[in-house]
């Protein structure tokens, strides 16, 4: 169905349309693999936006580890790993 449309884009001489098949085309290897394999970026493309709002929500606070906190709890409580620190170190110290 895809390369019909491609092929019916091509013909239509809608500058838009050729440009749009032109760049299907140009990745369609990369999209037929996310579809066969059923995988996408969404998630992390959500969590990037969210942690982008985080960030202005934190403008003003002094230490990071505000912001962390902000992130940690707005993903569920969520603590992952944090770099340079081992794993049985305090998560984060408390809001003042």
């Amino acid at each position: 169905m895809l390369d019909t449309w491609l092929a019916w884009a091509q013909r239509s001489r809608i500058p838009a349309f050729i440009e749009l098949a032109k760049k299907v085309r140009r990745h369609l290897p990369g999209i037929e693999a996310a579809m066969m394999n059923n995988v996408s970026n969404a998630l992390i493309e959500s969590t990037n936006t969210k942690l982008r709002v985080l960030h202005r929500m934190a403008f003003g606070f002094q230490p990071p580890e505000h912001l962390i906190a902000l992130a940690l709890v707005d993903r569920g409580g969520y603590c992952p790993p944090l770099p340079g620190r081992s794993p049985s170190a305090p998560a984060l110290p408390a809001l003042s």
